[in-house]
This record gives structure tokens, sequence and C-alpha cells, in this order.
């Protein structure tokens, strides 16, 4: 097949732009030939799936003239939040996506048309009356800008209703979908999430013995050698809604001595003054806290498996792709119960260790009630102390996670339609 792969922001920054370029991968994977369309700033040269055709849609130019649309209201780099855009911003946004979709369905007639997010984008491609099926993922960021205010809601609304098929992460999200858009149940179906097998996976071969994970072996990992830190990883953006400010102020409850910790915070940032903030918070820890800054793939696998806790204090996800990369190098995992999660790391990795921490109450989408946050970071330590007690007991083996492969998640994807 031909396969059209289509975002309106960037599609080698953020988790969805992480999940669209590994789809990608996993398309070609399986004898597929893709074709991704996507918004980028001028100076952008995004990094891709070597071999797909890659058509971009560039912002900041006389017939785009503002930045990149961004899903998040605060995203990784500079960006339009789309509760600020005009009607004509609208006009010039779906004028410059739809002259590009035309000329690359003439030019590369796809089989079938996978858009990001189920916004303003996708309603804008499913109003081209494509000759092809047009599909969506939805990565929860959707769901919660419609939440949060009414830009083209009309539009957007009847533009899914229109799809083919829409693509949930868990059955929880697959829920709000039908509710909010009001779909057909039988056309959203949950695909989950995937992740690189060739890149994240643990310090030994799976076949492997050693002495840290289950009997005989040689080779503890190296974040659990006798005398080391204990260490704990957090990967993400640097940012409160992420709870990043919740963990760093929980280190303060936790019993160990200063030198038997180090925690590493991978992830870029929305503003100089919030990180500004998050290092203030980091100095006053009684541990080493070190800031990775944003990591290529290649070495974030690398930080997991020098890590032996993962820790995901976020207040708002849909499915993040970055617990089951950590699972897969070895990493006992702490994450917000947040919906949907628990249920579908219980089906799809039922033996990985995993503590779910109860979050405090949320508003408005995103927003932590600031009277329960000292409470939830008392229970975040008192997850991370029992997953250090796992670690130190040497309790389990590595997570098998090798069926959710990118291009096992790209075949049922395509089986789906």
């Amino acid at each position: 097949m031909r396969i059209l792969t289509v975002s309106a922001q960037k599609p080698d920054s953020t988790g969805s732009g992480v999940y669209l370029a590994e789809t990608a991968r996993g398309f070609m994977k399986n004898g597929h030939e893709v074709c991704i369309v996507a918004g980028i700033a001028p100076e952008d040269e995004p990094c891709l799936p070597e071999g797909a055709r890659f058509i971009p849609v560039r912002y900041e130019t006389e017939s785009l003239p503002f930045p990149v649309c961004g899903m998040s209201d605060q995203m990784p780099y500079k960006a339009t939040r789309y509760r600020d855009m005009t009607p004509a911003m609208v006009e010039a946004f779906a004028r410059e996506f739809s002259q590009v979709i035309n000329g690359v369905v003439q030019e590369f007639e796809p089989d079938l048309v996978v858009c990001h997010h189920l916004y303003l984008l996708t309603a804008v491609v499913s109003e081209l009356s494509l000759p092809c099926p047009v599909t969506a993922v939805c990565h929860s960021t959707d769901l919660r800008q419609m939440e949060r205010h009414n830009l083209e809601r009309e539009r957007i609304v009847a533009g899914v209703r229109r799809l083919d098929r829409i693509f949930a992460l868990h059955a929880e999200q697959r829920e709000e979908i039908i509710e909010l858009y009001g779909v057909a149940p039988e056309r959203v179906v949950v695909v989950g999430t995937g992740y690189n097998e060739h890149l994240f996976f643990p310090v030994l071969d799976q076949d492997q013995k050693k002495d840290c994970f289950g009997e005989g072996g040689e080779g503890a990992t190296e974040g659990a050698s006798e005398g080391a830190p204990l260490r704990v990883i957090y990967a993400g953006k640097i940012w409160r809604k992420k709870g990043v400010d919740c963990l760093l102020r929980s280190l303060k409850l936790l019993p160990f001595a200063p030198s038997e910790l180090v925690v590493d915070l991978a992830g870029g940032y929305n503003s100089e003054d919030e990180l500004a903030t998050m290092k203030e918070l980091a100095a006053q820890a009684p541990y080493e806290v070190n800031f990775l800054g944003k990591l290529p793939q290649e070495e974030l696998a690398d930080a997991y498996r020098r890590a032996d806790i993962f820790v995901l204090p976020s207040f708002f996800e849909g499915l993040p792709l970055v617990l089951v990369e950590a699972l897969a190098c070895g990493c006992v995992a702490v994450t917000t119960d947040l919906p949907g999660i628990q249920p579908w790391l219980s089906q799809a990795l039922p033996e990985a260790p995993v503590f779910y921490v109860e979050p405090p109450r949320i508003v408005n989408a995103d927003e932590p009630v600031a009277a329960e946050l000292p409470g939830f970071e008392e229970r975040l330590a008192v997850a991370v102390e029992e997953a250090a007690a796992m670690v130190a007991a040497c309790e389990g083996t590595p997570t098998e996670c090798r069926h959710l492969s990118w291009s096992a998640l790209a075949a049922t994807m395509v089986q789906s339609v």
C-alpha cells in the first residue's frame, strides 16, 4: 500500500511526533510506501525514517505567517496556540494544507491516509473527499483542546464523524471519543502504543540470566550494581503539568542517604523561567539531580539502561510511550494512575513492575488542585521507596515488550481499516 501520514505540527518532536515517525517506520518495515506531510518552521530539517518521502508545510512564511500550531498550549518549541487563532489564520492554515495534500494525492496516489490528532487538520483533510480511506490517531491533547475552548468546534466534530476509522490509545479514551464526537462505536479501534525494540532493550539479552533479575548468571544492570547509588529517571517535558516540580519536592521525603540516590531529568522545557524554578527546586533536594536536556532516542535508551526506576508523575497523558520504553530497558516504573493507563498495561504487559500513584484532583483537564499536591508528593515518595525495595530485592525479570513493536502496531492499524 501507499500510506500518506499527516500532521499539523513537527513530526519529530513531542510524543505524538515520535508516534508518527515510528508508525511510519513500522509501515515501511511491513512493505508499504510512506509519504509524510507535516508542518515545520522555516529552518527545520526533521529527522524522519529513511525511505519515507517528506513534503513540508512551512509556517512563518508569507502564505502561513505564524509559528507552527501546537496541540499543547505550551510546546517545547515556538508555537501558535489554537485558542489564539483568528478566522484569517484558520483560513490560511486550511488553504495551505489543502493545497499541499491535494498535490500529494495526485502524485503519490495513496491507498490510505493516517492523520494525527482528532482536530483541525484532520477536519480539513476529511473535507477534501479523497479517493481512499481517511483515518486518524487520537493523542489525548486533541481531546484536551476540545475541552478547553471552542475554536472551529462544529467543523472539527463534523470532520471526525466523516473519518473511516479512528485509532484510540486505550479503552477509556475510546469511550471519550465516542461521547465527545458522537461517532459510531464500531469505527473506533484501540491500537495502543508501540516502542522501538531495536533501541530500547535491557542491558543484557533477554535470554541471559543475571543476578539482579532472577537466578544465576552474570552482570547486574549498571544502576543496580553493588555500591552504586540508586538511579531514578524522568523523561518528558520539564513542566509542572508533567509533575516535575512534585517529583523534585518529593525527594525530601525519601529516606535514603544523600549518596544513595541520583535523579536524571531528560527532556526539553517550555520557558527559561520555568526551567529556572525547577533548577531551584533541584538545588534544594538532598540528592544529586541532573538536567540532561532533550536527548536523541539512542541516548535516551542508554539513560534508561543506566537507571533503576522510571518515574512519570504527570497530571495528563494519553498512553505514554516513555513508560513502555523504560520498562523495555529494564526499569521498575512509578506512574500517576491516570485514566486508561493501568487497564491497558495490565492487559498488554501483565507482569510489568509498575507502581501506580493516586493523582490529585484535576480541574480544567490538566490542572491539579494545589491543596492536594502535598498528599500527592507523599504518595509519590512512598511509591519510589517501594520501587527501590523491589530493585534492592532483585525481584522479577526484565519486562518482555517485543510484541508491542511499532511494526506490530502499524500492521494492526492497516488491518483495522
